[in-house]
């Protein structure tokens, strides 16, 4: 293997690389609109407020007063009165398109004061999750506040809410290990499944034969480029969280090898299907069955843990996984150790793919 044939090679490569439009866009381009895109919908999720639309129907007590103005402390909500003689607050919201409500029932501070049981009423949208939890959680909290004051109690235990990892991190940072793995697996699959089925299509491996360069050179020219790319990709979003969210998360030693070894594995994996299939059409069919399970159940954009078991048992098959696990063990949590065992396990599937794709692999169909 000579050096300077592969540097040459790497540089056609390069050049050949850079002038498909669709492949620079996945390389680079579409992993700063992820970032960017994710980035300004979740950066300030904790600064959130719900609009609540509260209908007091018992609006002359001071118990119920006194409910509404402490709905408005809790910092979660933006609550805008609606008259009583607005009717059935359900169909009022569905009216307006709104999707937060509360009733405060006549004789709320009647029952308060004597300490008989009485109920608010909270109205969500099931298509909207998230809004419903943070409403029913805020609500529950006041709620539990108003009973302790009526049995002449105070709060004890409380709740200091911290992030995971470090107290600097916010959402983005947790975003852009996943987002280097999506860089680390989609270029050199996509590529390698393409230009290798292409290239046998077209004989152009034949005529590769016929120059002094080696299958072996080639191979590492072309994984050479793309552990360049990663390399660019991780700087580009690691500069535009920091410049643009105000991110605190950078590489460790123990990135490196993450950096190196997955697109190793990625490229074999992609070589190993385009050499494989019998046409380039097939090879894209098998190579998106792949890739697109794994951009999204890897934990690229969502914790696995928010998975279903089943879907998490799939998770821990699939190579990604240990790329992105081990990329968020060494760049936010630390944990050494368990970067370790996600790095022994990707640089196996990196040695069992290259040693595949490699056998797999002719200048000349036989």
């Amino acid at each position: 293997m000579k050096p300077r044939r592969v540097l040459a090679y790497l540089k056609i490569f390069g050049r050949t690389y850079t002038r498909n439009r669709v492949g620079l866009f996945f390389a680079l381009i579409f992993p700063i609109i992820l970032i960017l895109l994710f980035g300004a919908i979740f950066s300030n999720t904790g600064s959130v407020v719900v609009d609540l639309y509260v209908q007091n129907l018992d609006h002359s007590s001071n118990a119920s007063q006194a409910f509404v103005a402490a709905l408005n402390h809790t910092g979660v909500f933006s609550v805008t009165m609606v008259s009583p003689t607005a009717g059935n607050l359900s169909d009022w919201l569905v009216s307006n398109g709104d999707t937060a409500g509360l009733v405060i029932p006549s004789g709320f501070g009647s029952a308060y004061v004597g300490h008989h049981a009485v109920n608010v009423t909270v109205f969500t949208d099931p298509a909207q999750a998230a809004t419903a939890g943070v409403v029913d959680g805020a609500v529950q909290g006041v709620v539990n506040g108003f009973n302790l004051y009526a049995a002449g109690a105070g709060p004890i235990v409380g709740v200091e809410s911290l992030n995971v990892g470090s107290q600097t991190y916010s959402y983005v940072d947790y975003l852009i290990p996943g987002l280097i793995g999506f860089s680390i697996l989609v270029s050199p699959m996509f590529a390698m499944v393409n230009l290798s089925s292409q290239y046998k299509k077209q004989k152009l491996f034949r005529q590769l034969s016929l120059t002094p360069l080696t299958r072996g050179e080639w191979l590492l020219a072309s994984i050479c480029w793309f552990i360049l790319l990663v390399f660019l990709s991780t700087a580009i979003m690691l500069a535009i969280g920091r410049f643009a969210f105000g991110t605190d998360v950078s590489p460790t030693l123990l990135t490196l090898p993450f950096l190196l070894l997955g697109p190793v594995l990625f490229v074999s994996l992609g070589l190993l299907l385009g050499t494989v299939s019998k046409t380039p059409e097939s090879a894209a069919i098998v190579g998106n069955l792949i890739t697109f399970p794994m951009m999204f159940l890897s934990g690229t954009f969502f914790p696995v843990s928010l998975f279903p078991p089943y879907l998490q048992t799939v998770a821990h098959v699939l190579p990604l996984y240990y790329v992105v696990d081990g990329l968020n063990e060494t760049m936010i949590f630390g944990n050494w150790h368990l970067a370790l065992v996600d790095l022994a396990v990707v640089g196996a599937l990196a040695l069992v793919f290259f040693v595949a794709a490699t056998r797999a692999f002719r200048w000349q169909e036989e």
